[in-house]
């Protein structure tokens, strides 16, 4: 079940078993829980950057794993990946539509 979804700029992407259960802007600070087959995954998304704060899993690699500002963080033992998605939002830029 999709709980929130937003499509400018970058955002946060969190599944569980493949299927995606939030995708929340990157700029705006949150805390959500992803259940998965272990238990609640904890994940908080602050100041433009994303971690596991918490894992049911036993090695804890996801949340040694720290911040990440690109990329993505896998709990394959909880079957969760978080990926940060799109490119930041830069103002004054010029692309190829607007020129």
């Amino acid at each position: 079940m999709m709980h929130q979804i937003v499509s400018q700029g970058q955002t946060v992407r969190m599944e569980m078993d493949g299927k995606p259960v939030y995708i929340l802007p990157i700029d705006r600070n949150k805390t959500v829980s992803v259940e998965g087959p272990l238990g609640k995954t904890q994940i908080e998304i602050k100041d433009h950057k994303v971690r596991i704060t918490d894992s049911p899993c036993n090695n804890k690699l996801c949340v040694h794993q720290g911040w990440i500002e690109q990329g993505t963080i896998i709990c394959l033992p909880n079957r969760i990946i978080i990926t940060i998605e799109g490119s930041p939002r830069q103002s004054g830029t010029v692309d190829a539509i607007t020129g």
